[in-house]
């Protein structure tokens, strides 16, 4: 019996250690990350910037979401610091991410555009791509979670055993 009573602290501290690692791996891979959003319409557009140095950090990533999409009426646009386009897709589905190359330091702009007079609430953000490091975190911390459910599981295995 106290086997089993060991066996569920010891899980249900992975589990909070788990829990906590994967709350600070999102907030440290979202750091640097710039979020926002609005209703782009024809006559409305969602404007996002983050500021990016081309020294440390050479790729960038946006993603755009919606629930209302159609093909062909909203688009995203990535500009540079000098104001000219470095990328620009249709949004053709409810969650769309994409990565652009930074060749020079300063602020990029997302700019989220829609040609139909329908307003369409959209989610967007655009930051620099999380190192390997980070995302590693993550994966540390649903690897914990996972071993500290296995070990409750077990522990419930171990008392229904223990009663017959």
């Amino acid at each position: 019996m106290q086997k089993i009573g060991l066996v569920v602290v010891i899980s249900g501290g992975l589990i909070v250690m788990g829990l906590i690692l994967l709350a600070f791996g999102n907030q440290v891979i979202l750091e640097g990350v710039s979020q926002g959003e609005g209703i782009v319409s024809k006559n409305k557009e969602v404007i996002i910037s983050a500021e990016f140095d081309s020294l440390k950090t050479p790729m960038g990533i946006f993603a755009v979401q919606s629930m209302n999409v159609e093909k062909d009426i909203m688009y995203a646009k990535i500009f540079n610091p000098s104001g000219n386009e470095v990328i620009a897709i249709s949004i053709d589905k409810e969650t769309t991410e994409k990565t652009f190359d930074i060749l020079e330091t300063g602020e990029y702009k997302l700019i989220i555009q829609s040609v139909d007079d329908e307003e369409i609430q959209v989610f967007g953000a655009i930051g620099p791509i999380p190192d390997e490091g980070k995302k590693l975190l993550s994966y540390v911390s649903v690897l914990i979670l996972i071993i500290g459910m296995i070990g409750l599981i077990g522990a419930a295995i171990l008392k229904i055993k223990n009663k017959k």
